[in-house]
């Protein structure tokens, strides 16, 4: 079993790391791009929000003109303050080196001097809290959107009603099917269907409202604050689907080092918000005239002859929004293992040009069977809502308790600004939040359950991993006392040609895998090159500071002794690697050997790789409970060949095992 802690470090980058970038087209098809993958889920809401809010606590929300009038405005309020101005004008500043996410918001408090271990401590705990809810998110969104979209078909043609669910799960299936041959090509048909998908948005909303133009009145506030100020009990219930007009608010952020602040921002303001608001406004037109159509105010917003291709427009754009909020899984968990949160799990690029384009199958069949599971379970996209909003929500909450910290702690900005923030944008949050637990008993325990086990995954992880960590640390001894080993020992130990390189975790502690072979095999290569992987916090790190040639004092020990005639043979190389990027240990060697790193200029396309294979014993020791060491130890035996994690050729690669009592 490979050594949970194999070359994975938490140290920091400078803050002045540039990050590589690829190079990109104009800013035209970057706006294109987003509008494919960003916004798919918050683009296919009006499929289920209106109607979920009209319909999931019968006789409460009235249609009349308060209420209608109320929740179009409460619509409107909401996405304008959440995603327009806080997303897209303030949260989104917070970027780690162009990339966003909770992931990048958890780095950027860490990066922050804060003297106080438990407030760090509690606020990378929030962060890990937040992953555990996307991961709940995520695995309702496809199942909601899908069968909202196949819902239309019970509108469209007479007695297909009960078809809905298994073409739904027939998408579903497909739709995870498909993911191993990568995105690249479908990707570039995102952009131009999801034009497509918010012109036919805005259009049947405008043609409902020009035949009823009064509605336009809804998109002031005083509407929203009657409505709550006069029904508030029913306004509290109300947020429960209203918020569902707001998910895939945090995919803005998420994804913004795909395509930049500035395309998300146009792609926003120009098409996206226009199109809802226009579709929005249509529906609380459509209720208000004919009440029976609450059933289903997106299709009946639609002539007819029109459903059944609307029915199959709208399949396809909730494909795409699972299929973005799937890559997101893909792209959050491999961020997540190279900050030490996962083990290694199996990559594979479906892309020659793209880094961004990855496949991860455990990811990717766990979450067919969630999703399959949920679909199956619930039945429906309205019965389903009751469990969307919690997630979407705590998410939402832990997102803005994040920014705010790292306004205060890390950009020192004054705390009324801090005040002022958590006034406006929790005061909005929190409400929704609460008005969601009232859901938990109805569905809302869903994403609960799925997060607290993710939480419970990534903790048990992260605290194991440091627990091993130490008492490998100690198992593998000082360097520098290996190197006098070594003098001593000379006449025992046989030199033999070639390179031998040591994957190992510290640069100060000989590997175990050094020190099996020296001890049973009695030989040791010509060069000898100990390499420690770093991930750091940057997404991407240039070539030119890829590798760090590391001092050779460490092999004096602390009191400065004379190097040992080994240690001449021995280079201790750092080879550093974004969190976006996938490490490529011989890759980095040969750019290090190019840049004259390494001693005596040894050939490197033959060099012998060596890892050191840890067998974890579970043990009485204290550090954590039984029930997550046998968790670690369960996740442990799932982590993926380091080998080929670090692209390590197999036919040179060799691992030596050791024993390490958790």
């Amino acid at each position: 079993m490979p050594a949970p802690a194999d070359s994975q470090s938490d140290i920091a980058q400078p803050e002045s790391e540039p990050r590589r970038r690829p190079l990109r087209a104009a800013g035209a098809a970057l706006t294109l791009g987003a509008l494919g993958v960003v916004f798919g889920d918050i683009g296919t809401s009006p499929l289920y929000a209106l109607q979920a809010v009209y319909t999931n606590d019968h006789d409460a929300v009235r249609v009349n003109h308060l209420d209608v009038f109320g929740i179009n405005s409460l619509v409107f309020w909401s996405i304008t303050v959440i995603v327009a101005v806080k997303y897209l004008s303030f949260v989104m500043r917070a970027d780690d080196r162009g990339e966003g996410g909770i992931l990048a918001l958890t780095g950027l408090v860490q990066r922050a001097n804060v003297k106080r271990a438990s407030l760090m401590i509690t606020l990378v705990a929030l962060g890990v809290a937040g992953v555990a809810l996307f991961y709940g998110d995520g695995a309702i969104t496809p199942a909601i959107s899908v069968l909202s979209a196949v819902s239309g078909l019970g509108i469209a043609v007479h007695g297909l009603s009960s078809a809905v669910l298994p073409i739904s799960v027939a998408v579903l299936v497909a739709l995870f099917a498909i993911q191993r041959f990568g995105t690249g090509a479908v990707g570039r048909l995102f952009g131009p269907v999801m034009v497509v998908w918010f012109a036919v948005l805005a259009l049947v909303g405008t043609v409902e409202i020009v035949h009823h133009p009064a509605i336009i009145a809804a998109l002031l506030p005083s509407y929203a604050a009657r409505f709550i100020l006069e029904r508030t009990h029913i306004a509290i219930i109300a947020l429960t689907g209203v918020v569902l007009a707001i998910t895939g608010a945090e995919a803005l952020y998420a994804d913004m080092g795909h395509f930049g602040r500035s395309p998300i921002r146009r792609a926003w303001f120009f098409i996206v918000f226009p199109a809802l608001t226009l579709n929005y406004l249509g529906q609380g037109s459509l209720i208000l005239r004919s009440p029976k159509s609450i059933s289903n105010p997106f299709y009946l917003l639609v002539p007819h002859w029109g459903q059944l291709p609307m029915t199959v427009l709208a399949t396809i754009a909730t494909v795409i929004a699972s299929q973005a909020v799937i890559s997101g899984a893909f792209s959050v968990t491999q961020q997540a293992v190279q900050l030490g949160l996962l083990p290694r799990v199996a990559v594979r690029h479906t892309s020659e040009r793209e880094i961004g384009q990855i496949y991860l199958p455990v990811v990717n069949a766990s979450l067919l069977v969630i999703v399959v599971a949920i679909a199956v379970g619930f039945g429906s996209s309205n019965a389903l809502t009751n469990a969307y909003g919690v997630a979407v929500t705590g998410t939402f909450v832990l997102n803005t308790t994040l920014f705010l910290a790292v306004v205060r702690l890390l950009w020192r900005k004054p705390r009324r600004y801090v005040v002022l923030g958590a006034i406006v944008f929790l005061g909005v949050e929190i409400p929704f939040f609460l008005a969601n637990l009232r859901k938990v008993t109805h569905g809302g325990w869903l994403p609960l359950a799925l997060g607290t086990i993710v939480f419970a995954v990534l903790m048990t992880w992260k605290r194991g991993r440091e627990i091993i960590t130490e008492r490998r640390v100690r198992a593998e001894g000082e360097i520098h006392d290996f190197i006098e080993q070594l003098d001593s020992e000379a006449t025992t130990i046989e030199r033999v040609p070639g390179v031998a390189v040591f994957l190992n975790e510290r640069l100060d502690t000989a590997p175990l895998a050094l020190r099996s072979n020296v001890e049973h095999n009695h030989v040791l290569h010509d060069h000898v090159i100990l390499a420690s992987v770093r991930i750091e916090r940057a997404a991407h790190i240039l070539d030119a500071d890829r590798v760090v040639a590391e001092s050779k004092y460490l092999f004096s020990g602390a009191t400065g002794d004379p190097l040992g005639a080994f240690a001449a043979d021995i280079t201790p190389l750092t080879l550093r690697f974004g969190f976006l990027e996938r490490p490529d240990v011989p890759a980095a060697l040969a750019l290090a050997a190019a840049q004259g790193m390494i001693e005596g200029n040894p050939d490197i396309g033959s060099a012998i790789y060596f890892l050191s294979q840890i067998t974890l014993v579970p043990s009485t020791a204290p550090g954590m409970a039984r029930w997550r060491k046998k968790l670690f130890l369960a996740i442990a035996r799932n982590a993926a060949n380091p080998a080929q994690y670090f692209r390590l050729p197999d036919s040179r690669t060799v691992s030596m095992s050791g024993r390490i009592q958790l």
